[in-house]
């Protein structure tokens, strides 16, 4: 099982991330936009792909799912972390954060060899 802290450690070891919260939720941002969620004990939200999402879902139903509102349709998926392969998981949040990462902050990542 991975663990909120691990979470926390994949997630603030991208360059410009940092923890916040809002609606008492913890949450990770860079650019002051979130990439990524614990809403509650064992899960994590993150926005992917809407493609990838599907895919995810498709394959592995116990682990990944979507909240059946505006926010699943954009892409925001739920991770149950009794069940998420690490290193699959570590690649999600990676790509999450790509997403609203600035080109400098990307390449900053890349050149460090992460």
């Amino acid at each position: 099982m991975v663990s909120h802290e691990t979470v926390s450690s994949i997630a603030l070891s991208l360059p410009g991330a940092h923890q916040s919260a809002h609606f008492d939720v913890t949450d990770f941002r860079v650019n002051n936009k979130i990439f990524c969620t614990l809403p509650k004990p064992g899960v994590m939200g993150m926005r992917i792909d809407v493609a990838e999402q599907a895919a995810l879902i498709h394959q592995d139903p116990a682990t990944f799912s979507a909240p059946n509102n505006k926010y699943g349709q954009s892409g925001w998926t739920f991770v149950e972390l009794a069940t998420v392969d690490p290193t699959q998981l570590q690649e999600l949040i990676t790509d999450a954060w790509r997403r609203l990462a600035s080109r400098k902050l990307q390449a900053e990542f890349d050149e460090a060899g992460s």
